[in-house]
Formats: structure tokens, sequence, C-alpha cells
């Protein structure tokens, strides 16, 4: 019998937890303008899980914004170390998605898909898991 996987992400200092369960339905990259800002690097990176696959555990602050594809997104960060470490898209109300970077594991699979590419930085380059 195959054991479920478990994935956790969490905050820089450890405050607010995600866990979950199997694997992101998709994992994928974002150039959009509010994801630079956001992650503070030229984009960010989301796993896409399943909403009754994450377990949350910790307190957090929300920030909702309006997206590029004109839906809503709630973030939702840590009160204490202000990492945004999950979010609920408007636009796939039945997920929850993570940010990749929080799971903090150099084995996590890679992006399959990037979107907002019109505002990629040109020295970014990007290989997709296909």
């Amino acid at each position: 019998m195959k054991r479920m996987t478990i994935r956790k992400a969490r905050c820089s200092c450890g405050q607010l937890r995600v866990a979950c369960r199997g694997e992101p339905a998709i994992v994928v990259l974002c150039h959009c303008r509010a994801c630079q800002m956001r992650t503070g690097s030229p984009y960010g990176v989301a796993a896409f899980f399943a909403r009754g696959a994450v377990v949350i555990s910790g307190t957090y602050s929300d920030y909702d914004r309006p997206a590029d594809s004109g839906f809503r997104v709630l973030h939702h960060f840590c009160p204490v170390c202000g990492s945004t470490v999950f979010w609920e898209p408007s636009r796939r109300p039945e997920m929850i998605a993570v940010a990749v970077g929080a799971f903090a594991d150099p084995e996590f699979p890679a992006p399959q898909k990037a979107v907002f590419e019109q505002h990629r930085h040109p020295w970014v380059a990007v290989q997709l898991d296909r």
C-alpha cells in the first residue's frame, strides 16, 4: 500500500503552517506585476491543491486584491514575519494556492505552466516541466 505524500509549507518564522495531502493539481509560474511585488522577485510560483487536501495551522492576516485576470485573489500572510504562504483564487474556488518557496523543498515538482509572460523580465529563463 502506497503512503499518501504530505507536503509541509511554512512562513519564515514557522508560526503559519500549511500541510498539503497528495500531489499538487498543477504548479504555475506567474510573471504578473502583482506577484513580482508580492514576492520581491521577478515571478511567483504557486502549487495548487484541492481545498479538502489542505490543513492550515497558525494565525494569518489577509490581503485581498484584483488579479490581472480580473478575478480577486485573497492572500494570507503571517502577521509576525510577513511571509505570504497561501492564497485563495476566486477564479478557482475549489483550490488553495501555496507558495512553492514556503515548502523549502528542492525536490518539489517544477512548474508546468507560465502565465502573464508579457511581464517576464527579459533576463529570466524558464524551463517548464511539461
